[in-house]
Protein backbone atom coordinates (compact mmCIF):
# COMPACT_ATOMS: atom_id res chain seq x y z
CA UNK A 1 0.00 0.00 0.00
CA UNK A 2 1.36 3.45 -0.90
CA UNK A 3 0.24 7.01 -0.35
CA UNK A 4 -2.41 8.40 1.93
CA UNK A 5 -1.99 9.12 5.60
CA UNK A 6 -1.05 6.98 8.58
CA UNK A 7 -2.58 8.08 11.89
CA UNK A 8 -0.56 7.13 14.96
CA UNK A 9 -2.23 7.53 18.34
CA UNK A 10 -5.95 6.71 18.25
CA UNK A 11 -7.26 8.54 21.29
CA UNK A 12 -10.26 10.86 21.14
CA UNK A 13 -8.39 13.73 19.47
CA UNK A 14 -7.49 11.51 16.51
CA UNK A 15 -11.13 11.36 15.46
CA UNK A 16 -10.88 14.82 13.88
CA UNK A 17 -8.09 13.64 11.56
CA UNK A 18 -9.55 10.18 10.96
CA UNK A 19 -12.89 11.60 9.78
CA UNK A 20 -11.25 14.35 7.73
CA UNK A 21 -8.91 11.94 5.97
CA UNK A 22 -11.61 9.31 5.39
CA UNK A 23 -13.93 11.91 3.84
CA UNK A 24 -11.16 12.78 1.39
CA UNK A 25 -10.27 9.15 0.60
CA UNK A 26 -6.77 9.61 2.03
CA UNK A 27 -6.82 7.44 5.16
CA UNK A 28 -4.32 4.59 4.77
CA UNK A 29 -3.83 2.92 8.17
CA UNK A 30 -3.91 3.15 11.97
CA UNK A 31 -1.07 2.66 14.43
CA UNK A 32 -1.53 2.53 18.20
CA UNK A 33 -0.28 0.87 21.37
CA UNK A 34 -3.63 -0.92 21.85
CA UNK A 35 -5.92 -2.78 19.49
CA UNK A 36 -9.06 -1.58 21.24
CA UNK A 37 -8.73 2.05 20.20
CA UNK A 38 -7.92 1.16 16.58
CA UNK A 39 -10.84 -1.26 16.47
CA UNK A 40 -13.25 1.36 17.84
CA UNK A 41 -12.14 3.95 15.28
CA UNK A 42 -12.62 1.40 12.52
CA UNK A 43 -16.11 0.67 13.87
CA UNK A 44 -16.89 4.38 13.76
CA UNK A 45 -15.64 4.54 10.19
CA UNK A 46 -17.88 1.65 9.19
CA UNK A 47 -20.88 3.20 10.97
CA UNK A 48 -20.25 6.40 9.01
CA UNK A 49 -20.11 4.54 5.71
CA UNK A 50 -16.32 4.48 5.22
CA UNK A 51 -14.20 1.36 4.73
CA UNK A 52 -12.02 0.20 7.64
CA UNK A 53 -8.24 0.51 7.35
CA UNK A 54 -5.38 -1.78 8.44
CA UNK A 55 -4.29 -1.67 12.09
CA UNK A 56 -0.66 -1.87 13.18
CA UNK A 57 1.03 -1.98 16.61
CA UNK A 58 2.96 1.16 17.56
CA UNK A 59 5.93 -0.92 18.67
CA UNK A 60 6.54 -1.78 15.01
CA UNK A 61 6.39 1.84 13.82
CA UNK A 62 9.55 1.84 11.63
CA UNK A 63 8.36 -1.35 9.93
CA UNK A 64 4.87 0.12 9.57
CA UNK A 65 6.33 3.10 7.70
CA UNK A 66 8.06 0.70 5.28
CA UNK A 67 4.91 -1.38 4.77
CA UNK A 68 2.38 1.45 4.44
CA UNK A 69 4.69 3.98 2.74
CA UNK A 70 2.42 6.92 3.63
CA UNK A 71 2.78 10.39 2.19
CA UNK A 72 1.75 11.90 5.51
CA UNK A 73 1.92 10.78 9.14
CA UNK A 74 -0.51 12.34 11.64
CA UNK A 75 0.82 12.14 15.21
CA UNK A 76 -1.79 12.23 18.00
CA UNK A 77 0.12 10.31 20.69
CA UNK A 78 0.97 11.50 24.24
CA UNK A 79 3.14 14.59 24.06
CA UNK A 80 6.41 13.11 25.33
CA UNK A 81 6.33 10.51 22.51
CA UNK A 82 5.86 12.99 19.65
CA UNK A 83 9.53 13.36 18.81
CA UNK A 84 10.16 9.64 18.25
CA UNK A 85 7.33 9.33 15.75
CA UNK A 86 8.03 12.67 14.04
CA UNK A 87 11.75 11.94 13.60
CA UNK A 88 11.06 8.44 12.25
CA UNK A 89 8.44 9.73 9.81
CA UNK A 90 10.73 12.50 8.57
CA UNK A 91 13.49 9.92 8.17
CA UNK A 92 11.16 8.02 5.85
CA UNK A 93 10.60 11.17 3.78
CA UNK A 94 7.03 11.73 4.99
CA UNK A 95 5.29 14.98 5.71
CA UNK A 96 4.16 15.12 9.33
CA UNK A 97 1.17 16.71 11.01
CA UNK A 98 1.60 16.72 14.77
CA UNK A 99 -0.84 17.76 17.45
CA UNK A 100 0.45 20.43 19.80
CA UNK A 101 2.80 20.67 21.57
CA UNK A 102 5.55 19.78 19.12
CA UNK A 103 7.60 18.17 21.91
CA UNK A 104 8.13 18.35 25.67
CA UNK A 105 11.91 18.84 25.95
CA UNK A 106 14.47 21.08 24.29
CA UNK A 107 16.43 17.98 23.30
CA UNK A 108 13.43 16.58 21.42
CA UNK A 109 12.81 19.93 19.72
CA UNK A 110 16.42 19.86 18.53
CA UNK A 111 16.03 16.28 17.24
CA UNK A 112 12.97 17.27 15.22
CA UNK A 113 14.68 20.39 13.88
CA UNK A 114 17.66 18.40 12.62
CA UNK A 115 15.43 15.63 11.21
CA UNK A 116 13.35 18.05 9.16
CA UNK A 117 16.46 19.78 7.84
CA UNK A 118 17.70 16.41 6.52
CA UNK A 119 14.32 15.27 5.15
CA UNK A 120 12.22 15.86 2.06
CA UNK A 121 9.23 15.95 4.43
CA UNK A 122 7.93 18.94 6.34
CA UNK A 123 6.27 19.41 9.73
CA UNK A 124 2.92 21.08 10.36
CA UNK A 125 1.67 21.70 13.90
CA UNK A 126 -2.05 21.52 14.66
CA UNK A 127 -2.53 25.01 16.04
CA UNK A 128 -6.25 25.11 15.33
CA UNK A 129 -6.85 28.32 17.28
CA UNK A 130 -5.13 30.28 14.49
CA UNK A 131 -8.05 29.20 12.28
CA UNK A 132 -10.76 30.49 14.63
CA UNK A 133 -12.36 33.36 12.63
CA UNK A 134 -12.43 35.60 15.71
CA UNK A 135 -8.69 35.14 16.28
CA UNK A 136 -8.11 35.80 12.58
CA UNK A 137 -10.08 39.05 12.91
CA UNK A 138 -7.85 40.11 15.82
CA UNK A 139 -4.79 39.37 13.69
CA UNK A 140 -6.18 41.51 10.86
CA UNK A 141 -6.95 44.41 13.19
CA UNK A 142 -3.53 44.40 14.83
CA UNK A 143 -1.75 44.11 11.48
CA UNK A 144 -3.75 47.09 10.20
CA UNK A 145 -2.25 49.26 12.96
CA UNK A 146 -5.59 50.01 14.59
CA UNK A 147 -3.89 50.52 17.98
CA UNK A 148 -0.40 51.25 16.70
CA UNK A 149 2.76 49.62 17.99
CA UNK A 150 1.92 47.05 20.68
CA UNK A 151 3.58 47.63 24.03
CA UNK A 152 2.01 44.84 26.09
CA UNK A 153 -0.45 41.94 26.06
CA UNK A 154 -2.45 40.64 29.02
CA UNK A 155 -3.87 37.14 28.53
CA UNK A 156 -6.03 35.31 31.06
CA UNK A 157 -7.31 31.80 30.29
CA UNK A 158 -9.82 30.06 32.58
CA UNK A 159 -10.50 26.33 32.42
CA UNK A 160 -13.62 25.35 34.31
CA UNK A 161 -13.91 22.40 36.68
CA UNK A 162 -15.26 20.13 33.93
CA UNK A 163 -12.50 20.73 31.40
CA UNK A 164 -9.74 21.74 33.81
CA UNK A 165 -10.20 18.75 36.11
CA UNK A 166 -9.93 16.42 33.15
CA UNK A 167 -6.22 17.18 32.73
CA UNK A 168 -5.70 15.84 36.25
CA UNK A 169 -7.49 12.53 35.51
CA UNK A 170 -5.44 11.60 32.44
CA UNK A 171 -1.83 11.07 31.49
CA UNK A 172 -1.47 14.87 31.32
CA UNK A 173 -1.20 14.88 35.15
CA UNK A 174 2.36 13.54 34.76
CA UNK A 175 4.68 16.37 33.74
CA UNK A 176 7.16 13.88 32.30
CA UNK A 177 4.53 12.91 29.72
CA UNK A 178 2.82 16.25 29.02
CA UNK A 179 5.27 18.96 30.03
CA UNK A 180 2.52 20.28 32.31
CA UNK A 181 -0.23 22.68 31.29
CA UNK A 182 2.33 25.35 30.37
CA UNK A 183 3.53 23.09 27.56
CA UNK A 184 0.47 20.99 26.72
CA UNK A 185 -2.35 23.52 27.03
CA UNK A 186 -0.62 26.90 26.94
CA UNK A 187 1.12 25.93 23.69
CA UNK A 188 -2.06 27.16 21.98
CA UNK A 189 -2.01 30.46 23.82
CA UNK A 190 1.70 31.15 23.45
CA UNK A 191 1.39 30.37 19.76
CA UNK A 192 -1.50 32.82 19.39
CA UNK A 193 0.49 35.62 21.02
CA UNK A 194 3.60 34.86 18.93
CA UNK A 195 1.41 34.82 15.80
CA UNK A 196 -0.49 37.99 16.68
CA UNK A 197 2.76 39.82 17.45
CA UNK A 198 4.76 38.10 14.68
CA UNK A 199 7.60 37.77 17.19
CA UNK A 200 9.71 35.30 19.14
CA UNK A 201 10.32 35.30 22.90
CA UNK A 202 13.58 36.55 24.37
CA UNK A 203 13.10 35.97 28.11
CA UNK A 204 10.57 34.33 30.42
CA UNK A 205 9.73 34.34 34.13
CA UNK A 206 6.99 32.25 35.76
CA UNK A 207 5.36 31.21 39.02
CA UNK A 208 3.11 28.21 39.49
CA UNK A 209 1.74 25.72 41.97
CA UNK A 210 -0.78 22.93 42.50
CA UNK A 211 -3.45 24.81 44.42
CA UNK A 212 -6.87 23.23 43.81
CA UNK A 213 -6.33 19.60 42.75
CA UNK A 214 -4.25 18.66 45.76
CA UNK A 215 -4.25 14.98 46.81
CA UNK A 216 -7.03 14.03 49.19
CA UNK A 217 -8.91 17.35 49.05
CA UNK A 218 -11.65 16.62 46.49
CA UNK A 219 -15.18 15.25 46.60
CA UNK A 220 -17.55 13.13 44.51
CA UNK A 221 -18.63 16.03 42.30
CA UNK A 222 -15.34 15.64 40.43
CA UNK A 223 -15.82 11.94 39.68
CA UNK A 224 -15.85 10.95 36.01
CA UNK A 225 -18.20 8.18 34.84
CA UNK A 226 -17.10 6.99 31.42
CA UNK A 227 -20.59 5.58 30.90
CA UNK A 228 -21.84 9.18 30.72
CA UNK A 229 -20.09 9.37 27.34
CA UNK A 230 -20.64 6.29 25.14
CA UNK A 231 -17.82 7.33 22.82
CA UNK A 232 -15.27 7.61 25.63
CA UNK A 233 -16.55 4.35 27.12
CA UNK A 234 -15.90 2.55 23.82
CA UNK A 235 -12.41 4.03 23.47
CA UNK A 236 -11.19 3.75 27.06
CA UNK A 237 -13.50 1.36 28.90
CA UNK A 238 -11.61 -1.49 30.56
CA UNK A 239 -8.40 0.57 30.71
CA UNK A 240 -6.83 -0.59 27.41
CA UNK A 241 -3.09 -1.07 27.74
CA UNK A 242 -3.40 -0.25 31.43
CA UNK A 243 -4.39 3.36 30.73
CA UNK A 244 -7.14 4.69 33.00
CA UNK A 245 -9.01 7.66 31.60
CA UNK A 246 -11.10 8.19 34.74
CA UNK A 247 -8.67 8.72 37.63
CA UNK A 248 -9.68 11.12 40.38
CA UNK A 249 -8.04 14.53 39.89
CA UNK A 250 -7.25 14.42 43.61
CA UNK A 251 -5.40 11.10 43.56
CA UNK A 252 -1.67 11.09 44.34
CA UNK A 253 0.68 11.26 41.38
CA UNK A 254 -0.16 14.72 40.03
CA UNK A 255 3.06 16.55 39.14
CA UNK A 256 1.63 19.48 37.16
CA UNK A 257 0.42 22.89 38.28
CA UNK A 258 -3.17 24.14 38.13
CA UNK A 259 -2.44 27.86 38.70
CA UNK A 260 0.37 29.49 36.70
CA UNK A 261 1.51 33.01 35.90
CA UNK A 262 4.04 33.96 33.20
CA UNK A 263 5.78 37.19 32.20
CA UNK A 264 7.55 37.15 28.84
CA UNK A 265 9.36 39.68 26.67
CA UNK A 266 9.24 39.35 22.88
CA UNK A 267 11.74 40.43 20.26
CA UNK A 268 9.56 43.40 19.25
CA UNK A 269 9.86 44.76 22.79
CA UNK A 270 6.27 43.88 23.69
CA UNK A 271 5.68 42.14 27.01
CA UNK A 272 3.16 39.40 27.85
CA UNK A 273 1.50 38.80 31.21
CA UNK A 274 -0.30 35.45 31.15
CA UNK A 275 -2.34 33.55 33.72
CA UNK A 276 -3.89 30.09 33.43
CA UNK A 277 -6.40 28.90 36.03
CA UNK A 278 -7.56 25.27 35.77
CA UNK A 279 -10.33 25.34 38.40
CA UNK A 280 -12.56 28.25 37.35
CA UNK A 281 -16.39 28.26 37.64
CA UNK A 282 -16.58 29.39 34.01
CA UNK A 283 -14.49 28.72 30.90
CA UNK A 284 -13.16 31.33 28.55
CA UNK A 285 -10.45 33.93 28.10
CA UNK A 286 -9.67 37.62 28.02
CA UNK A 287 -6.88 39.14 25.94
CA UNK A 288 -6.01 42.84 26.03
CA UNK A 289 -3.50 44.52 23.71
CA UNK A 290 -2.13 47.89 24.80
CA UNK A 291 -0.77 49.96 21.94
CA UNK A 292 0.64 53.40 21.29
CA UNK A 293 -2.66 54.31 19.63
CA UNK A 294 -5.14 52.63 21.96
CA UNK A 295 -6.29 49.28 23.31
CA UNK A 296 -7.94 46.19 21.80
CA UNK A 297 -9.89 43.80 24.04
CA UNK A 298 -11.01 40.26 23.19
CA UNK A 299 -13.40 38.45 25.55
CA UNK A 300 -14.59 34.89 24.83
CA UNK A 301 -16.99 32.85 26.95
CA UNK A 302 -16.64 29.20 25.93
CA UNK A 303 -18.98 27.63 28.47
CA UNK A 304 -21.36 28.44 31.27
CA UNK A 305 -21.72 26.65 34.57
CA UNK A 306 -23.07 23.09 34.35
CA UNK A 307 -24.14 20.80 37.19
CA UNK A 308 -21.94 17.69 37.55
CA UNK A 309 -23.69 14.70 36.00
CA UNK A 310 -26.09 16.86 33.97
CA UNK A 311 -26.77 16.38 30.26
CA UNK A 312 -24.89 19.60 29.55
CA UNK A 313 -21.83 18.34 31.44
CA UNK A 314 -21.98 15.00 29.59
CA UNK A 315 -22.23 16.80 26.24
CA UNK A 316 -19.09 18.82 27.05
CA UNK A 317 -17.22 15.68 28.12
CA UNK A 318 -18.00 13.89 24.86
CA UNK A 319 -17.40 16.89 22.60
CA UNK A 320 -21.01 16.89 21.41
CA UNK A 321 -21.80 19.14 18.42
CA UNK A 322 -24.84 20.36 20.37
CA UNK A 323 -22.64 22.48 22.66
CA UNK A 324 -23.46 26.18 22.11
CA UNK A 325 -20.75 28.12 20.25
CA UNK A 326 -18.53 30.54 22.17
CA UNK A 327 -19.76 34.08 22.78
CA UNK A 328 -17.08 36.55 21.64
CA UNK A 329 -16.67 40.31 21.70
CA UNK A 330 -13.86 42.50 20.36
CA UNK A 331 -13.69 46.11 21.50
CA UNK A 332 -11.29 48.75 20.18
CA UNK A 333 -10.58 51.72 22.46
CA UNK A 334 -8.69 54.34 20.44
CA UNK A 335 -6.71 57.08 22.13
CA UNK A 336 -8.78 60.30 22.23
CA UNK A 337 -11.84 58.73 20.61
CA UNK A 338 -14.93 56.67 21.40
CA UNK A 339 -14.56 52.91 21.87
CA UNK A 340 -16.42 50.67 19.46
CA UNK A 341 -17.36 47.01 19.05
CA UNK A 342 -16.02 45.15 16.05
CA UNK A 343 -18.44 43.09 13.98
CA UNK A 344 -17.25 39.48 14.13
CA UNK A 345 -17.68 36.62 11.65
CA UNK A 346 -19.94 33.72 12.65
CA UNK A 347 -18.34 30.92 14.65
CA UNK A 348 -19.33 27.30 14.09
CA UNK A 349 -17.86 23.96 15.09
CA UNK A 350 -15.24 22.80 17.58
CA UNK A 351 -12.61 25.24 18.86
CA UNK A 352 -14.53 28.20 17.53
CA UNK A 353 -14.55 26.78 14.00
CA UNK A 354 -10.81 26.25 14.05
CA UNK A 355 -10.86 22.48 13.60
CA UNK A 356 -12.72 22.32 10.29
CA UNK A 357 -10.65 25.18 8.84
CA UNK A 358 -7.40 23.60 9.99
CA UNK A 359 -8.40 20.34 8.27
CA UNK A 360 -9.20 22.14 5.05
CA UNK A 361 -5.88 24.00 5.09
CA UNK A 362 -3.76 20.93 5.87
CA UNK A 363 -5.58 18.27 3.83
CA UNK A 364 -6.88 20.16 0.80
CA UNK A 365 -5.09 22.16 -1.87
CA UNK A 366 -3.22 25.03 -0.24
CA UNK A 367 -5.12 28.30 -0.43
CA UNK A 368 -3.91 31.88 -0.13
CA UNK A 369 -2.80 32.50 3.45
CA UNK A 370 -2.31 36.25 3.90
CA UNK A 371 -2.53 35.91 7.71
CA UNK A 372 0.19 33.23 7.86
CA UNK A 373 -2.02 30.76 9.71
CA UNK A 374 -0.14 27.66 8.53
CA UNK A 375 2.07 26.69 11.49
CA UNK A 376 5.35 25.03 10.64
CA UNK A 377 8.35 23.76 12.57
CA UNK A 378 9.58 27.16 13.76
CA UNK A 379 6.14 28.03 15.12
CA UNK A 380 5.97 24.78 17.04
CA UNK A 381 9.43 25.35 18.49
CA UNK A 382 8.85 28.91 19.70
CA UNK A 383 5.53 28.00 21.33
CA UNK A 384 7.04 25.04 23.18
CA UNK A 385 10.10 27.06 24.21
CA UNK A 386 7.96 29.58 26.10
CA UNK A 387 6.35 26.77 28.09
CA UNK A 388 9.65 24.99 28.71
CA UNK A 389 11.32 28.22 29.85
CA UNK A 390 8.36 28.90 32.14
CA UNK A 391 8.72 25.43 33.66
CA UNK A 392 12.42 26.08 34.20
CA UNK A 393 11.66 29.43 35.81
CA UNK A 394 9.17 27.83 38.23
CA UNK A 395 11.78 25.23 39.17
CA UNK A 396 14.67 27.68 39.63
CA UNK A 397 12.95 30.93 40.58
CA UNK A 398 14.92 32.85 37.97
CA UNK A 399 14.43 34.60 34.65
CA UNK A 400 15.18 32.28 31.71
CA UNK A 401 16.86 33.37 28.47
CA UNK A 402 14.39 32.19 25.84
CA UNK A 403 16.45 33.60 22.97
CA UNK A 404 19.39 31.43 24.03
CA UNK A 405 17.09 28.41 24.30
CA UNK A 406 15.91 28.97 20.73
CA UNK A 407 19.51 29.38 19.58
CA UNK A 408 20.52 26.06 21.17
CA UNK A 409 17.67 24.27 19.40
CA UNK A 410 18.07 25.78 15.94
CA UNK A 411 21.71 26.85 15.92
CA UNK A 412 20.55 30.17 14.51
CA UNK A 413 21.17 33.63 16.01
CA UNK A 414 18.17 35.39 17.51
CA UNK A 415 17.98 39.16 17.15
CA UNK A 416 18.08 41.33 20.25
CA UNK A 417 14.86 42.98 21.44
CA UNK A 418 13.78 45.95 19.38
CA UNK A 419 10.92 48.41 19.46
CA UNK A 420 11.10 52.15 19.95
CA UNK A 421 9.58 51.98 23.44
CA UNK A 422 12.08 49.46 24.86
Amino acid sequence: MTGGALVVGLGSRAELWVRGLAARGRLAAFCDTTGQRMRVHNEWLTEAGYPPVPEYPAGDFPDVLRRVRPETVVVCTPDSTHAGYVVAALGAGCDVVVEKPLATTAEDLRRIFLAERASAGRVRVGFNYRYNPVHAKVKELLASGVIGEIGSVHFEWCLDTHHGADYFRRWHRDKRRSGGLLVHKSAHHFDLVSWWLDAEPVRVFAEGRLFHYRPGTGDGRFALELTDSPRLERLYGGAPGGYRRDLSPFDPGVSIEDDVAVVARFRTGASLTYHLTAYSPWEGYRVSFNGAGGRLELVVQESEWARPGSAQAAARLSGSPDIPPPVSTVTVRPQWNRPYRVELPPVDGAHGGGDVRLLADVLDEPAADPLGRAAGLRDGIRSAVIGLCANESIATGGVVDAAAALRRITGEPVAAPEGRRG
